[in-house]
């Protein structure tokens, strides 16, 4: 079966459950480790894992390789969601559609200007022993047929292979910092409302080696990234169509995260991030933007001629940790992510400059609801 045909079996399958989350209700009676509070710290490795009562979930780690110092990038991206269909969790057998599992990779050779991507999906009953497709609960642990990533001995290690896009990849991700709390201890506002928010916190400035096979070459690579752990009710205001994100890697050793959250217009409806100084010490502390700190100014437009959707490749930034420019490396890094989630995004490596030009850091740039209206999952 097709991606696209699988999609549609499945939503036919969910039928009008999906509908029961569309005002961002949580459900009731659910463990308090999945409830989206302000008072909730975070406890890990516990929150490494998965929160199957919230709404959706998604684990998300970027970044960028070389085989020397001065070889041609190579921007990397995996992203394994979880949803919850809001199907009664009391429903019989090992196949109940209780959760979506779907993943997204990508990888952009800079040196080859190409841009190659994958997407998995699959339904989950949310049984922690099935070897095809499963997270966990206790620690980072994902595996979606041939995609899976885990923690182990406090490093990241992911692999996936995607013939029919002609890559693999092999990862090993090693802390260097503390983790970064992002909003207040964790919780991250996301609109004017208390509900409109999430528990999130990233990883930065991770030591990265790597294997990747592409185009039928094998090249071992080494490199830094990123990874975002998030879970939500709410996605987005009722009058957001979508965000522009980015998470850098400073060269001084900072990071460095902003977003803004947009109406159709492109009107901000809402916007934050924080930026942690090098040497910040071992509580990693942050200095967080409130929604009025930050500014997204579009200087370049690019047009995808897949979709016709128009995406700034470079931006001015301004943030309480200074006044910046972000410049995609690369134009054409769309996903259509239509057979799995359902959205068409752009996502890609970039690199932050000085107001005089210099390189101060790279990561990742995000836009999403600019090829149609953000609606992620089923």
């Amino acid at each position: 079966m097709s991606p696209l045909r699988r999609r549609r079996w499945l939503q036919a399958a969910l039928g009008a459950a999906a509908p029961a989350w569309a005002e961002g209700h949580a459900p009731e009676g659910r463990a308090p480790e999945d409830r989206i509070e302000a008072a909730r710290r975070l406890v890990f490795p516990r929150d490494h894992g998965a929160h199957l009562g919230s709404r959706i979930e998604w684990w998300y780690a970027t970044g960028w390789l070389q085989d020397r110092p001065a070889g041609a990038l190579v921007g990397f991206q995996i992203t394994f969601f979880r949803s919850r269909t809001g199907l009664a969790q009391d429903l019989p057998g090992r196949f109940a559609p209780r959760q979506l599992l779907f993943a997204h990779a990508a990888v952009s050779d800079m040196g080859a200007k190409t841009h190659r991507h994958a997407q998995r999906i699959t339904r989950w009953s949310g049984d922690e022993s099935l070897p095809e497709a499963h997270v966990s609960r206790a620690d980072t642990a994902l595996v979606l047929g041939r995609w899976a990533m885990h923690r182990e001995d406090g490093a990241y290690r992911a692999q996936l292979a995607a013939p029919e896009a002609g890559f693999s990849l092999s990862l090993q991700l090693k802390p260097t910092q503390a983790l970064l709390l992002q909003g207040e201890a964790g919780f991250s506002r996301k609109g004017p409302r208390p509900s409109q928010a999430s528990h999130y916190y990233s990883q930065p400035q991770l030591a990265v080696s790597a294997e990747l096979s592409l185009g039928g070459q094998r090249r071992s690579l080494q490199g830094r990234g990123w990874i975002d752990h998030e879970w939500s009710d709410e996605l987005l205001p009722a009058d957001a169509v979508g965000w522009d994100w980015i998470g850098i890697n400073l060269l001084d050793g900072g990071a460095l995260t902003a977003f803004v959250l947009r109406r159709a217009d492109g009107s901000q409806v809402w916007a934050g991030g924080s930026h942690r100084a090098a040497g910040a010490g071992v509580g990693g502390i942050a200095r967080n933007f409130g929604p009025q700190e930050l500014s997204f100014e579009p200087l370049r437009i690019w047009i995808s001629k897949s979709t016709g959707a128009r995406y700034p490749v470079h931006w001015r930034i301004q943030s309480p940790a200074g006044h910046f420019e972000l410049r995609a490396l690369m134009d054409d890094q769309e996903l259509d992510s239509r057979a799995s989630t359902g959205t068409v995004y752009w996502e890609g490596l970039a690199e932050l400059l000085g107001v005089d030009g210099a390189r101060l850091g790279l990561g990742y740039l995000e836009m999403t609801g600019r090829a149609q209206p953000l609606k992620l999952g089923l």
